[in-house]
C-alpha cells in the first residue's frame, strides 16, 4: 500500500506518536487513495476533511491500542514525580 508511512507505534517508534507525525500518515494516505499528490481548488475542501478524518481517526486507533511490553509515557512520567 504506503510504503512511505511508517508505523507509528511504540516499540517501533521509540516515544508516543506526535500530532505532526500522525498528519503526515493521513495526508500519504489520502493522497495515495485519491491519486491526487495535490487536490485541484474544486477538491481541495473533501481532500483537506478526508486527510482530517484519517488522522482523526489514527489518532484514535493508537490511543485504544495496547502494546504488550510498552509502558504508556505518560504512565512513566508520573511515575518519576516526587
Amino acid at each position: 500500500m504506503c510504503r512511505s508511512i511508517k508505523t507509528l507505534r511504540p516499540p517501533v517508534l521509540p516515544t508516543e506518536a506526535t500530532e505532526e507525525g500522525i498528519h503526515a500518515a493521513a495526508l500519504q494516505y489520502v493522497r495515495k487513495v485519491s491519486g491526487f499528490r495535490a487536490p485541484a481548488a474544486h477538491n481541495r475542501e473533501v481532500f483537506d476533511a478526508a486527510v482530517a478524518a484519517v488522522a482523526r481517526a489514527t489518532a484514535e486507533l493508537l490511543g485504544g491500542l495496547e502494546v504488550r511490553g510498552h509502558v504508556p509515557r505518560a504512565v512513566t512520567e508520573a511515575e518519576e514525580r516526587p
